[in-house]
């Protein structure tokens, strides 16, 4: 008995790996069409066609299975054009990986972003901008508000408007794409931080102890720009130089230490809780002095 078993998973194993796979597929799959208006459709077919299948299984009316065989192929037609806003934003987040991103959009990105960040610092706009790396921030993005939408300078300017419903908090921005606004970060709990730190440079270094992600800051009482990465923090960047170090950290090239523009490494130590961002108008009070 046993070694009848063991030759029948000898012969059929691979069987069983075709259903593990097709069973994760489907699962992925209504996972992402689910809540969809195509996912009704879709199950309305699929009990539609299931029924009169195993009707004319049952009553063998061959008619009947005849037409389900004829029209399977324009079934699938069908399916395509009705999911086609779903199969374009999946194909597009596809396109969107990191893997698939070529060295020239993110440069392009970076110009983006760091027109924006200026902007901001000249308009007197205080922002926190989180860009995901490698680690996710899945669970950071879940306490705002998603956006999903492309990163430009205007849709930037109008979330750190401070009369804006979603000014108070981070963004988070992954690839190209701006994933969700007014997002509450950890704030770094660190004794030995400077004391002129405002809560918005807290809370990037916080994220930075907490995930690979590269924060940016703009002090909405100094207008200065910093950048927050791996526990450090650099102040104070001119546009030049902001560029330039945000295309070493975003484009994996060889980040060197600048100790005139950047506190020490105070090594990566986990927060001891998560407290949310407060209003910008507790931050003025917290940055009263030059950040």
């Amino acid at each position: 008995m046993f070694e009848q078993a063991v030759a029948f998973l000898e012969e059929q194993w691979t069987s069983g790996i075709e259903i593990v796979i097709l069973a994760a597929v489907i699962y992925y799959i209504y996972l992402y069409l689910r809540g969809t208006h195509g996912a009704r459709i879709l199950l309305g077919l699929a009990l539609v066609f299931l029924t009169l299948t195993l009707v004319s299984q049952l009553l063998n009316l061959e008619v009947i299975g005849w037409l389900l065989r004829s029209i399977s192929v324009f079934l699938a037609i069908a399916l395509v054009v009705i999911f086609q806003p779903e199969l374009r934003r999946a194909l597009t987040e596809l396109g969107s990986h990191r893997f698939f991103t070529s060295a020239s959009q993110e440069s392009e990105t970076i110009e983006l972003i760091t027109d924006a960040v200026f902007e901001l610092s000249s308009k007197g706009f205080g922002a926190l901008i989180a860009i995901e790396r490698e680690i996710s921030l899945k669970t950071i993005v879940e306490t705002g508000v998603a956006l999903d939408a492309k990163f430009s300078k205007e849709l930037a300017l109008t979330v750190f408007q401070p009369k804006t419903v979603l000014h108070d908090g981070g963004m988070i921005v992954s690839g190209d794409r701006i994933v969700a606004a007014a997002c509450i970060f950890p704030l770094s709990q660190r004794e030995d931080l400077d004391r002129n730190l405002g809560l918005r440079h807290r809370a990037g270094l916080g994220l930075g102890d907490e995930s690979d992600a590269v924060s940016l800051i703009v002090s909405e009482e100094t207008g200065q720009v910093s950048i927050c990465h791996g526990g450090k923090i650099e102040r104070n960047l001119s546009v030049e130089k902001f560029r330039q170090r945000l295309s070493q950290l975003l484009l994996d090239e060889k980040y060197e230490n600048d100790p005139s523009q950047q506190l020490e490494n105070q090594g990566h130590q986990s927060s001891a809780g998560i407290r949310p961002l407060v209003s910008h108008q507790t931050e003025r009070q917290s940055e009263s002095r030059p950040t």
